[in-house]
C-alpha cells in the first residue's frame, strides 16, 4: 500500500512539475514574441546610446583619450554591426602607431581578431593573432591573446561542422584555456567560470552546471553577461538532456539579447533549432527570419552559413504546413459552402412557416381585437338597455298613472256636462310641456348615469373658448343631440321627433358645434362615439 502511494505521488508531483514548466516556457515565449516584435525600439535605444560616445569626440582631445572612446564605441559595435566595430578599431590602431604604444596596438589587433572570427572571416582573424608576439604580451593581454583563440576555435568549430577537424580544434582551445587559466588566480570568478567550460569540454556536465549555474545568479538582468550565462546553462543542459531548461535558457538569452540589440545572436538560433524539432514550426520559422536579419545587419557571414544548414528545412517545412492549411481551408470552405446551401434552403422554407404563422396570428390578432371590439359594444350596449329599460319602464308606468288620471277625469267632467272647464283644460298645452321636461330630465340622468364623464370628454373635442359649463346631470339641447348619437341614434328623424325639433333645426344645432371642434368636422362624430362608458363591471344604478 506505502508503495502504491508513493508511485502515485510522484506521478502527481511531476505531472504538476511538467505542468508549470510548460506554462513558464509559454510565458517565456509569449515575452520573447513581443520583444522581437519591438526590435526597432531596441536598436533605436542602441544607436542612440552609440551617438552619445560618437558625440564626446572631438579634435580637441588627446589621443589617449580619443582612444579610449574609441574603445567604448568598439564594444557597443563589436556585437551590434561588424563593419562598423571594424572601422572603429582600425582607426585604433592607427591612434596606437601614431603614439608608438605597443599595449594599444596589441589589444586593438586582439579585438580585430575576435571580430573578424565572430563575422567568419578566420583566415584574417588568425593573420592578426599571428602578427602578434605572444611572449612581449603583458599579462592581462595574454588572457586576452588566449581567450581570442578559445572563441576563433569555438566559432571554428561551429563554421566547419566537421568531426575530423572538430577534435583537433578542440585540442588547440583546451590549451588555450589550460594556458588562460595559469594567468588568473585560483577561485577568482574568472577562474572558475574557466574551470566551467573546461568541465564542460572534459563531459563533466553535472559540475559544470552546478559552476555555471551560481555564475547565473550572480548576474544583473538585461546585461549581456546575463545572456552570455543564461546561453553557456542552455548548452550544459543540452548535454544533460534536459530540453525543458535548455528552452528556458536558451529563451532568457534570446529576450536579453533582443533587449540589448545584440545582432549577433547565437541564442535565437539555437531555440529556432530547438523549437523545430518540437514540432512548433511556426515560431522556429519566425525565429530563424529574425536570426538571419540579425546576421545579414551584422554582416556575419559564420552566422549566415550556421542558418543556411537549417534554414532551408525550416522554411520547407513551414511552408508544406502553410500548403497544408489551405488545402485544410479549401475542404472546410467546400464543406461550409454546402452547409450555408443547405441551411440557407432550411431558413426559406422556415421563412415562409414563420411568414404563414406571422400572417395566422396576425389575422388572430385582428379577429380578437374585433371581436374584443365587438363583446365591448355588446356589453355597453347590454348596460345601456338595462339601465335605459329600467328608467324608461318606471317612466311608462307614470305615464300610464297620469293617463288613466286624465282619462277619469274626463268622464268626471262629460258626466257632470262641464263642456267649458274640458275644453280649457285640453286647449293648455302647459301639462305637455311640463312632461316632456320631465322626460328630458330622466334622460339626462339616465345618460349621466352611463356616461359620468361625458361633459368632460366632449369638451376635449372642442376649442378652450367654446367648451360647455353645465349644471351636475344636466344637457342642453347640443349636448343632447349628441348624447343621443352616442347611443347609437344617428337617424335624425328619430332625434328630431325625440327633442321635438324641425329636422333643420338639429342638422344646424350638429353644425354649429362642429364648428368649435379641434379636429375636422368630417370625423367628429365618430370620436364622440369613442366617449366610454363608466366601468362594465360596476353596473350598479
Amino acid at each position: 500500500m506505502k508503495k502504491t502511494l508513493l508511485i502515485l505521488f510522484c506521478i502527481i508531483y511531476n505531472t504538476t512539475g511538467y505542468i508549470y514548466s510548460k506554462n513558464k516556457i509559454d510565458s517565456l515565449l509569449k515575452v520573447l514574441d513581443k520583444t522581437i516584435s519591438e526590435r526597432p525600439t531596441y536598436m533605436k535605444e542602441k544607436i542612440q546610446r552609440i551617438d552619445s560616445f560618437k558625440l564626446k569626440l572631438n579634435n580637441s582631445l588627446s589621443l589617449d583619450k580619443i582612444f579610449r572612446i574609441n574603445e567604448d564605441i568598439i564594444a557597443e559595435y563589436e556585437s551590434f554591426a561588424c563593419d562598423s566595430a571594424i572601422a572603429y578599431i582600425d582607426k585604433n590602431i592607427k591612434i596606437a602607431e601614431k603614439l608608438d604604444n605597443k599595449e594599444f596596438l596589441s589589444q586593438s589587433k586582439l579585438k580585430l581578431s575576435f571580430v573578424l572570427s565572430l563575422s567568419g572571416s578566420f583566415t584574417q582573424a588568425l593573420e592578426e593573432l599571428n602578427s602578434i608576439e605572444y611572449k612581449e604580451l603583458p599579462t592581462h593581454l595574454k588572457s586576452m591573446y588566449c581567450w581570442t583563440y578559445i572563441r576563433y576555435y569555438e566559432n571554428l568549430i561551429k563554421y566547419t561542422d566537421d568531426p575530423q577537424y572538430e577534435k583537433k580544434y578542440q585540442i588547440e582551445k583546451m590549451h588555450y584555456r589550460d594556458t588562460v587559466m595559469s594567468f588568473l588566480g585560483k577561485g577568482t570568478d574568472m577562474y572558475v567560470k574557466e574551470e566551467a567550460f573546461k568541465f564542460q569540454d572534459e563531459g563533466r556536465y553535472d559540475e559544470a552546471r552546478q559552476i555555471l549555474s551560481d555564475i547565473f545568479s550572480k548576474q544583473e538582468l538585461r546585461t549581456h553577461n546575463y545572456a552570455m550565462s543564461a546561453m553557456s546553462l542552455a548548452l550544459v543542459y543540452k548535454y544533460l538532456k534536459n530540453s525543458e531548461l535548455e528552452e528556458m535558457y536558451l529563451i532568457l538569452a534570446a529576450i536579453t539579447d533582443t533587449q540589448l540589440a545584440v545582432k549577433e545572436n547565437e541564442a535565437l538560433l539555437a531555440l529556432a533549432i530547438n523549437l523545430y524539432n518540437k514540432g512548433d514550426v511556426n515560431r522556429a520559422y519566425n525565429y530563424i527570419r529574425a536570426a538571419l536579419d540579425d546576421a545579414n545587419f551584422y554582416n556575419s557571414r559564420f552566422r549566415n552559413t550556421m542558418i543556411a544548414r537549417v534554414q532551408p528545412i525550416i522554411e520547407d517545412t513551414y511552408l508544406n504546413k502553410i500548403e497544408q492549411q489551405k488545402r485544410n481551408l479549401k475542404a472546410y470552405a467546400v464543406i461550409i459552402s454546402l452547409f450555408v446551401i443547405v441551411l440557407a434552403i432550411a431558413l426559406f422554407f422556415i421563412y415562409k412557416q414563420v411568414k404563414i404563422v406571422s400572417r395566422a396570428r396576425k389575422n388572430l390578432k385582428a379577429m380578437n381585437e374585433k371581436l374584443a371590439s365587438i363583446n365591448h359594444k355588446l356589453d355597453e350596449a347590454n348596460l345601456i338597455k338595462e339601465k335605459y329599460i329600467g328608467y324608461f319602464m318606471n317612466q311608462c308606468g307614470v305615464y300610464i298613472d297620469k293617463l288613466d288620471d286624465y282619462r277619469k277625469n274626463v268622464n268626471r267632467k262629460i258626466k257632470a256636462g262641464q263642456i267649458d272647464e274640458l275644453y280649457n283644460m285640453t286647449a293648455s298645452n302647459r301639462s305637455l310641456e311640463k312632461d316632456v321636461e320631465e322626460l328630458y330630465i330622466t334622460f339626462d340622468k339616465a345618460f349621466f348615469k352611463i356616461y359620468p364623464n361625458f361633459v368632460e370628454e366632449f369638451n376635449t373635442l372642442l376649442k378652450k373658448e367654446e367648451r360647455y359649463k353645465l349644471e351636475k346631470e344636466q344637457l342642453n339641447t347640443e349636448l343632447r343631440i349628441f348624447a343621443l348619437i352616442r347611443l347609437g341614434i344617428t337617424d335624425v328623424n328619430q332625434i328630431a321627433v325625440f327633442l321635438r325639433y324641425s329636422i333643420q333645426t338639429i342638422y344646424n344645432y350638429k353644425s354649429k358645434v362642429k364648428g368649435k371642434a379641434i379636429i375636422d368636422s368630417e370625423y367628429f362624430e365618430e370620436e364622440v362615439k369613442k366617449i366610454e362608458v363608466f366601468s362594465i363591471k360596476d353596473n350598479s344604478i
